[in-house]
């Protein structure tokens, strides 16, 4: 039987660092959009939109601190 919640736990354990990854990722890619924003000609900019939108999908479902409290980065 330990066998069995020793497996369990290590699935979460995994679940809970992918969840943590795509907050970085979210975070790192929202950061990259805006600034693609600034420095990208106006025919470029639609794909900034897309990777701000895919962002903030991320954060949504990942939570906005989660990868940072998970991965100990301090702002």
């Amino acid at each position: 039987m330990m066998v069995v919640f020793d497996y369990v736990e290590s699935m979460f354990e995994g679940v809970e660092f992918l969840i943590a990854l795509g907050s970085i990722i979210g975070l790192l890619g929202l950061i990259a959009g805006l600034i693609g924003m600034l420095v990208m000609p106006r025919f470029r900019r639609q794909n900034m939109f897309f990777l701000i939108a895919i962002s903030i999908i991320l954060l949504i479902v990942c939570g906005a601190n989660t990868g940072l409290q998970y991965f100990g980065i301090r702002i």
